[in-house]
């Protein structure tokens, strides 16, 4: 009778082993994805544009304790700017997270994982649709320069999923950027 306690009680022990184990495995798989996906988010310039920019001893720097919440809410913008032509095409805000151009403005997105403001609703899906068909959730808007769509909408299936994963694994950051502007022709038509 011992000899029958002993080996369930082994059999649970291996059968919270083999639990252990495959946590441990799915836990690095996605450690993997987000250091994947960081690196993707890094070395594709992502900051560049969705981190708002500050004057550092060095001239302009990316602030990263607002790390890519996007264009500052509290940085108003209220119309395009009208360039003079050739050779200008664009302008863009101090912060670097606005650009004025034939387009109007377009705003640099809150890609952190909050609910209200970022991308904390967002499912892999919507992330997905909206790189590979320049809209907004795959079906909104269309998605404005400077974002080069037309560039990463060719990241594999795999690093979509890093970039995303990684994105919901940084701090989330309530910071609620505006709608697009509409063009100086627009503006002017209405």
């Amino acid at each position: 009778m011992k000899a029958h306690y002993t080996r369930i009680a082994l059999a649970v022990a291996a059968a919270f082993g083999a639990v252990s184990s495959s946590s441990t495995a799915l836990g690095d798989e996605s450690a993997d994805k987000v250091a994947r996906g960081k690196y993707v988010v890094t070395t594709s310039g992502c900051n560049d544009c969705h981190t708002p920019w500050i004057m550092g001893p060095g001239g302009p720097e990316p602030d990263m304790s607002r790390m890519l919440s996007g264009h500052p809410q509290d940085v108003p913008i209220t119309a395009p700017i009208s360039l003079a032509g050739d050779p200008w095409i664009a302008a863009v805000s101090g912060t670097n997270t606005a650009w004025s151009g034939p387009w109007g403005v377009s705003f640099t997105a809150n890609l952190t994982p909050d609910s209200e403001t970022g991308l904390g609703k967002w499912t892999l899906r919507n992330f997905v649709d909206t790189i590979r068909t320049g809209r907004h959730m795959g079906r909104g808007r269309e998605i404005l320069p400077p974002m080069p769509i037309p560039m990463y909408k060719h990241f594999s299936d795999a690093d979509l999923e890093a970039i995303y994963t990684y994105l919901q694994s940084i701090p989330a950051i309530s910071n609620k950027v505006p709608e697009p502007l509409p063009p100086v022709q627009a503006t002017a038509a209405n």
